[in-house]
């Protein structure tokens, strides 16, 4: 088990005091931590400085200095807050999307409801502007009231090499933390970005300094973007089962996977009432009219007889391969980033976290493992270090649960404090 000791000043202010604090210490002590790298210790001590963790260790061998703030988590568990490695902050407002939504309030409210669910940072990856970028940039104080955004900006295209090459410089000239290409057909609906073009944007992504994300859904197309040098895959291969030759070369190139399951879930679950329509978890994060359009029998009618529906039905088929090839690259050790896709209509952020941990469990991964994919490797796969693992150094980005999410994922949800930047969050 590791330890982790870093002497601190007793310089002290209260819980409650403004963000730009000269100087905070807040120390956590009596609960069970869960480190983000797979580590777990019983009965921990952490102490939070100025909004990153000073020091982390079991309880007797960190001393929480004079005058600090001490937070009882006796019987509770502790843990870095979760990180969604593919989400999105979008131009969405409840079940629509349109230009006019993409505001900075809008964009705000967005991730104040992705924290109030545990989800303390997000790559939007793709569509993202103006607003998304300057949300990014006021991130250099570590204490916020709501999540981290970290963003691709627009999602690269061309027909062309030549154009794909101009489009990449158009996107890495906005500064985004990671670049993003589709090489999809959506099911044969659409065409395809030709080999040469998606290649030249992922060389041309490597020449700028940036890596570049690849959504994805057929193994060919994975293996070869993989092999061209994409950098993170961005959802799941769902035509057929993944080989060891994949998952050696994602090992190989050190290359997360990213399953985004739920992004399969939205695309047939409106055809009749979700299971989830009346949870009392999803329904606090979202409108009353939400909940009674996706209950609405006429509106359900309206969505089985469109044309996205009857695709749907066949990403069902895909989600059923998506969950057998995660439990195969998992088996194998394959990095796993957890995320989602949720932003977009009818994927509802925050919410769509949780249900996503579950179904990864669903398809045969431990309640560490998933941890883990949500928190330390969801940020390593974004070379972030600075979140998702409790060590000195990190934001103190940090979860308290009443219950032990290792017995079973779904206490996960047992949410009882929000910390970003060591300050604690109302939700």
């Amino acid at each position: 088990m590791r330890m982790w000791i870093v002497f601190l000043s007793s310089t002290v202010a209260l819980a409650g005091q403004p963000a730009q604090a000269q100087a905070q210490t807040t120390a956590f002590v009596g609960g069970r931590l869960i480190d983000g790298a797979g580590q777990v210790i019983e009965r921990g001590t952490v102490v939070v400085r100025d909004g990153r963790i000073a020091a982390v260790g079991p309880e007797g061998s960190i001393s929480v200095p004079d005058g600090a703030t001490r937070v009882d988590v006796t019987g509770k568990t502790l843990l870095p807050g979760l990180v969604n490695a593919h989400g999105h902050v979008a131009a969405t407002s409840g079940l629509r999307s349109s230009p006019e939504f993409y505001t900075r309030d809008n964009l705000v409210r967005q991730l104040e409801t992705y924290a109030a669910y545990g989800v303390t940072a997000v790559y939007s990856l793709g569509d993202d502007q103006a607003a998304g970028f300057a949300l990014r940039d006021e991130q250099t104080d570590v204490a916020l009231d709501r999540a981290r955004i970290f963003v691709a900006g627009t999602v690269i295209n061309g027909a062309t090499a030549d154009e794909a090459r101009a489009a990449t410089d158009r996107a890495a000239d906005a500064r985004p933390d990671i670049l993003k290409i589709r090489v999809d057909d959506n099911l044969g609906t659409s065409r395809k970005t030709p080999e040469p073009a998606w290649r030249a944007a992922i060389a041309r992504a490597h020449e700028r300094g940036l890596r570049m994300a690849v959504h994805v859904f057929y193994l060919a197309d994975a293996r070869a973007t993989v092999e061209a040098g994409a950098d993170f895959v961005g959802h799941s291969v769902r035509d057929v089962p993944v080989d060891t030759a994949f998952a050696d070369l994602l090992k190989a190139r050190d290359v997360c996977y990213c399953p985004t399951l739920t992004r399969e879930v939205s695309t047939f679950v409106y055809g009749s009432t979700p299971p989830w329509a009346t949870d009392a978890f999803f329904t606090k994060g979202v409108a009353a009219d939400i909940v009674q359009q996706i209950s609405d029998p006429a509106r359900q009618a309206q969505t089985r007889n469109s044309p996205a529906y009857k695709l749907g039905l066949q990403y069902k088929a895909g989600l059923d391969v998506a969950m057998r090839n995660l439990k195969t690259l998992v088996d194998q050790d394959v990095r796993i980033a957890m995320g989602t896709d949720s932003g977009p209509p009818g994927r509802f952020q925050g919410f769509f976290e949780h249900l996503e941990m579950e179904m990864m469990a669903d398809a045969g991964m431990t309640p560490m493992q998933v941890i883990v994919s949500a928190t330390g490797d969801a940020a390593r796969c974004h070379q972030n270090t600075d979140l998702g693992v409790l060590a000195p150094g990190r934001v103190a980005d940090m979860l308290v649960l009443g219950a032990n999410p290792l017995e079973n994922i779904r206490n996960l949800r047992s949410i009882e404090q929000v910390w970003i930047g060591g300050r604690r969050i109302a939700r």
